[in-house]
């Protein structure tokens, strides 16, 4: 039934608990999976000093490679035969994976949610919601 499957991940609980339900559906349906990381570097335009800026970005890039090297870890502990692309991309989260979706032909996406609520998901939004209202296939979102 499907073929191609996005992950999204940040390393966070909720991500590995998608992570596990996306490595269930791959090995029933033999798809594969993209892992798929989003360094949010918006905060980063404007500060002052340039080290500052160079040691921040290196601090995301050692935590988009740990939120992917846990996907692969659960993949190879799953002991299934699934093809596993491990990507790291740039922007908005529901951006990026938007564009992955439509750039790679991903027929579904397995994401977790922040389990925010209240004002805190009002003010700040929610990339499962974004992505659920915009993507052009399933979505199903873990929490």
């Amino acid at each position: 039934m499907y073929s191609k499957i996005l992950l999204p991940t940040d390393g966070s609980k909720q991500a590995n608990k998608a992570a596990e339900h996306a490595i269930w559906i791959a090995r029933e349906s033999g798809a594969e999976i993209i892992a798929l990381t989003v360094m949010e570097t918006s905060s980063l335009v404007g500060l002052p000093a340039d080290d500052l800026i160079i040691r921040l970005r290196e601090m995301l890039e050692e935590e988009a490679s740990r939120s992917l090297e846990a996907v692969k870890k659960l993949v190879e502990e799953s002991g299934a035969d699934i093809k596993l692309t491990l990507r790291t991309d740039e922007g908005s989260p529901a951006d990026a994976i938007l564009r992955t979706v439509e750039k790679e032909g991903v027929d579904l996406v397995v994401m977790g949610t922040s389990g925010k609520h209240g004002l805190d998901r009002f003010l700040l939004g929610s990339v499962a919601e974004k992505v659920v209202r915009s993507a052009g296939c399933p979505v199903l979102v873990v929490h």
